[in-house]
């Protein structure tokens, strides 16, 4: 039996004296999942999203990922895991504006201390997988607004992580672009790649994840695997 990528045991957050955003919380997700996480506004998507990544951490309960106690690792320790075992895709792409496409891409592996030679031919084949190689030396800024997902998934991609987090990853764009991505996201999925995404777009949890949960209030709501097609 495989190692779950993710185990959650009983999780509260509480950030202050009102409602937990997460409330005695537990939840596991194997290798190979592409799990989507729904909810309204303030019901924990976020919280959950954040405990994941090192990015918080909870009141009560523990998070292990890749097996690795992520709720007990120091900032530097926490950044480091993320660096290596984590990729993350963001609504708003949080590319740098002032570096080309690849070299967007490389800087993961920069900041892991990475061989030249070997990053650059990450990068490139990562760009060739995702379409965008004929970008490789264009700045964001010119691309469109599903490039320039691509080029952040790309970048998430590039230090072969465990997990890749796409928090919102269609809520910034148009139809087309949108659609775009959640094929690249059913891609990478159908490619192997364990996915938790959280979302308010249907379209995308219903191409793409072979799981969806609901938090409500914190609490898990509902949690129903795909249909196998």
């Amino acid at each position: 039996m495989s190692t779950p990528i993710i185990e959650i045991r009983d999780v509260s957050k509480r950030y202050d004296e009102g409602p937990p955003a997460l409330a005695d919380l537990s939840l596991t997700v194997e290798p190979g999942e592409a799990l989507a996480v729904l909810g309204p506004s303030g019901s924990g998507k976020s919280t959950l999203l954040n405990m994941i990544a090192g990015l918080d951490r909870p009141t009560e309960g523990g998070v292990t990922v890749a097996g690795v106690r992520v709720d007990e690792l120091s900032e530097a320790a926490s950044a480091r895991f993320r660096r290596e075992r984590v990729g993350m895709v963001f609504q708003f792409f949080n590319l740098l504006d002032d570096l080309t496409v690849l070299d967007n891409v490389l800087l993961p592996a920069q900041l892991l201390g990475a061989g030249r030679a070997a990053a650059r031919a990450r990068a490139a084949e990562l760009l060739d997988y995702l379409g965008i190689d004929r970008h490789s030396g264009a700045y964001p800024g010119r691309l469109s607004g599903g490039e320039r997902q691509r080029v952040a998934v790309a970048r998430a991609l590039m230090n072969r992580p465990a997990l890749l987090l796409a928090d919102e990853p269609t809520g910034a764009l148009d139809t087309a672009s949108g659609a775009e991505v959640r094929e690249l996201l059913t891609e990478l999925h159908a490619d192997g790649q364990t996915i938790l995404l959280v979302t308010h777009d249907l379209a995308l949890a219903d191409s793409c994840a072979s799981r969806t949960i609901e938090l409500v209030d914190g609490r898990l709501a509902r949690d129903e695997r795909a249909v196998t097609r």
